[in-house]
């Protein structure tokens, strides 16, 4: 190890950085780079790890930080020594190996890496810091641009200035300046504006009261519009952040447009403000169509609605509002060849519109059975077209005669615009979580076997979008008599690939449960099998064999959140030692662990979107799942899951999916 390390005196200057440095040599694994041993660190990236340089030089990255895997650290270590490029990536862990908000700066070292790290919580950013030009990289997602303000104050505590501590490069574009002339400036001095525009006053009064602000502001000389927030830190400086919304304003503005003209040539457009929000609320096509009939009809000025869908060669009425029994009975199914306008209008994409009761009658002259008019005498036939598909036709009908002048027909044609888009948007969505649910229905159980002596439940909450498929799943295996395997699990992803190494994962340990093998064994040969199939992935994993009558349980844990145990005195956390997950190496070898399960004892198995998210700590999730299990019925599985997902357990909103498996002995048998 010794041969690594650079020169004497480039560590000694290493160790005296004020920000962390670690050296670390790739370990490979028939010449590919499977993890990295960690072979130098200085004091200052002692301090930002917490951990002991004893605890940390020697080990490897699995080893010492086994719950960031998810976040694809170790890929960009393994591109850097690929590639010989240097790169910065930012992280931020709230985790129980490692908290903090970090920028690493990692350059290739021989058969390894050299890492820079800034803990970005406790830099401080001067004119002359590197730093301050990158460290807009480092900022959350959420702003476009972002400076913050230290307040200046007089000898009375009043504040008189504020010194810019730090900018990006968009906050600094906005001053027409570069960000290292405007970190250690005064705001007099890059922006005297903000005197007479209000800005300043604003600033001081957030700094004084706490209350944010937000404000748009327009900028010509860059022409922009920024939408700019306020807020006061903890240590009482003003943070401001800048998003340009220079494309919403306009499109808000064209939609301002668009309704004042046709407010001018009839009251009935003026609701198309609210058509769009309805619409843009809409989910599902039962929503756009409750949409069409509430808000669309009264805006376009109609006394009836009707929706017609382009299926199979005809038009099929999908919705109507206001007509007559015998209008709707005609309207079931048109063929694409009748001469009604709304044909017309579907085949050909272009409006139809009809002012009196004669032009509808003549247009389906001499046809049988022509559509009756009902109580209308004018109608606008709208083509429904979204993404050049022409989707069906929107009828709009009236009782008096009437013509279309222009404005009212630019009105008619913006408000069926809304609703074809609306309308394709439900049905894209709707299909795709058909798919996705039909494909998650196919990959979980169909049900769990009945085992005498244990009771359990199961639930799944999906949070996958569109046709993204989980890779939770849950199992209940029955081994031989009176011995059970209760498995679940998470692949990582949510996409097809992992769906599918899921299924392979989950038929692979059902098959190694069946045949009898020991938990280790199980856990040992399923890992082999997913590192020989080369399936890419990787799952978590928790399971446990358990004799129901004596209530033996033997368990295994591969980097899966240990499951719940509620007993007569205590709901806390089984003890299994955490392993790695599995298909990580080829080189791990799982233990299990056995134990005895109290008569009448509840288990409850999780993973790990029940407990945990970015902003949600793991050690706060668990308190709260056991604080929900301990005040749960007892003896009903079924009712213990429900009480757990109605408390106030882990992230709101949820941001992946949710598996729970829930297990009681049966006091007959315990």
């Amino acid at each position: 190890m010794l041969d690594w390390l650079p020169d004497p005196h480039v560590l000694a200057m290493l160790s005296a950085e004020p920000q962390g440095w670690m050296l670390a040599r790739a370990v490979r694994e028939h010449a590919a780079i499977v993890d990295f041993e960690l072979l130098y660190i200085n004091d200052a990236g002692c301090r930002m790890v917490g951990r002991a340089r004893g605890e940390l030089v020697g080990s490897r990255y699995r080893q010492l930080w086994p719950d960031t895997m998810h976040d694809g650290t170790l890929p960009f270590y393994r591109t850097v020594v690929e590639t010989g490029i240097a790169a910065v990536r930012t992280v931020y862990y709230e985790r129980q190996s490692i908290s903090g908000h970090f920028e690493f700066r990692v350059g290739p070292y021989r058969d390894g890496i050299m890492v820079r790290c800034v803990d970005l919580r406790r830099v401080t950013v001067s004119p002359q810091s590197a730093a301050g030009e990158r460290l807009f990289d480092i900022l959350d997602t959420a702003f476009d641009g972002f400076t913050v303000l230290a307040p200046l104050r007089d000898a009375g505590g009043e504040i008189t200035d504020f010194v810019c501590e730090y900018v990006n490069q968009l906050g600094a574009k906005l001053t027409g300046r570069h960000v290292r002339d405007v970190i250690g400036s005064r705001l007099s001095e890059i922006s005297p504006d903000s005197w007479p525009s209000g800005l300043f006053d604003r600033y001081r009064a957030v700094a004084a009261s706490g209350d944010p602000w937000r404000q748009e502001l327009t900028y010509p000389e860059i022409d922009q519009v920024w939408e700019i927030k306020v807020g006061r830190t903890a240590g009482g400086h003003v943070a401001v952040s800048f998003r340009e919304i220079t494309e919403q304003v306009d499109r808000q503005r064209q939609l301002t447009d668009s309704v004042h003209r046709a407010e001018r040539a009839a009251s009935r457009a003026r609701g198309l403000e609210s058509v769009t929000a309805a619409l843009v609320a809409a989910s599902t096509t039962a929503q756009v169509y409750a949409a069409l009939g509430s808000v669309l009809r009264p805006s376009a000025g109609g006394q009836g609605l009707a929706l017609l869908l382009c299926q199979d060669q005809s038009l099929q009425l999908a919705y109507h509002a206001g007509y007559e029994p015998e209008v709707v009975a005609r309207l079931q199914e048109l063929p694409m060849d009748h001469p009604y306008p709304g044909v017309t209008a579907a085949r050909t994409g272009h409006a139809q519109y009809v002012s009196a009761l004669t032009q509808f009658r003549a247009a389906q002259a001499g046809h049988r059975p022509a559509v009756p008019p009902g109580q209308r005498q004018a109608w606008a036939f709208l083509p429904l077209i979204a993404g050049g598909e022409v989707l069906g036709a929107l009828v709009v009908g009236y009782r008096q005669p009437r013509d279309f002048d222009d404005d009212t027909r630019s009105t008619l044609t913006a408000l069926a615009g809304l609703g074809a888009q609306a309308l394709q948007r439900a049905m894209l969505f709707e299909t795709s979580r058909s798919i996705a649910s039909e494909l998650q229905h196919a990959l979980l159980p169909a049900a769990l076997p009945q085992i005498r002596g244990l009771r359990h439940a199961a639930r799944y909450l999906p949070w996958t979008r569109g046709a993204e498929v989980g890779g939770d799943w849950y199992d209940i295996i029955t081994i031989r008599d009176g011995v059970v395997g209760i498995v679940i699990g998470d692949v990582a992803g949510h996409n097809t690939t992992a769906a599918a190494a899921m299924g392979q994962i989950r038929d692979a340990l059902r098959a190694y449960a069946v045949a009898g093998h020991r938990p280790s064994d199980v856990m040992n040969h399923t890992n082999h099998l997913i590192r020989a199939l080369r399936l890419d992935a990787w799952a978590t994993c928790c399971y446990l064999q358990v004799e129901v009558a004596e209530g033996t349980v033997t368990g295994v844990l591969a980097g899966h959140p240990a499951p719940i145990v509620r007993d007569a005195d205590t709901t806390a956390l089984m003890s299994l030692p955490t392993q790695a997950p599995m298909g990580v190496s080829d080189r791990t070898v799982y233990r299990e662990t056995t134990f005895v399960l109290a008569a009448q004892a509840t288990v409850v198995l999780y993973t790990d979107g029940l407990v945990e998210d970015r902003s949600h700590p793991l050690d706060r999730g668990l308190q709260e799942l056991c604080d929900a299990v301990g005040t749960a019925p007892a003896g009903d599985p079924a009712a213990i899951l429900d009480h757990i997902l109605t408390s106030d357990v882990g992230p709101r909103p949820r941001r992946d999916d949710i598996a729970l498996l829930c297990l009681t002995r049966d006091p007959a048998d315990g």
